[in-house]
């Protein structure tokens, strides 16, 4: 079996907006053609596409309304952490959703959107570490 990796690709209203949000983030931006631009997120990639291409592509209308049922996530090492990233998401131009707080399920996040109303989580997870081992923040 070949192998599979995974890509999520959400579709922007301005790329190169986008791209400018996601490179403040510090995600590094892969070599791509100039109509969609690619982020090495550990094991899979973020890619962005214009909103009216990747419907067509799709073969859906590109005006979609209220909550897309989805949110991403990004996983940090401690609480401090889930903090210092929101901060840095909204200079960076996202909206806070809502500030990092202890959850329910015992651990700590916070959400922010994008420049496209994209959620975020940013979560610390006490009880493992869903990421590399080699990429665990301190």
């Amino acid at each position: 079996m070949q192998p599979r990796i995974s890509m999520i690709t959400l579709g922007v209203r301005d790329l190169a907006r986008a791209v400018a949000f996601y490179r403040a983030l510090g995600l590094p931006q892969l070599d791509s053609p100039p109509s969609v631009a690619f982020f090495n997120l550990n094991g899979s990639w973020l890619g962005l596409f214009g909103r009216e291409a990747l419907a067509e592509d799709a073969g859906v209308p590109a005006e979609g309304h209220g909550f897309a049922g989805f949110s991403l996530a990004h996983n940090v090492a401690s609480p401090a952490a889930v903090d210092a990233l929101l901060a840095e998401a909204v200079a960076a131009g996202a909206t806070l959703v809502k500030p990092g707080q202890a959850v329910f399920w015992g651990g700590y996040s916070g959400y922010f959107a994008d420049p496209d109303g994209y959620l975020w989580e940013v979560a610390h997870n006490p009880f493992m570490w869903v990421g590399p081992p080699d990429t665990q923040d301190t």
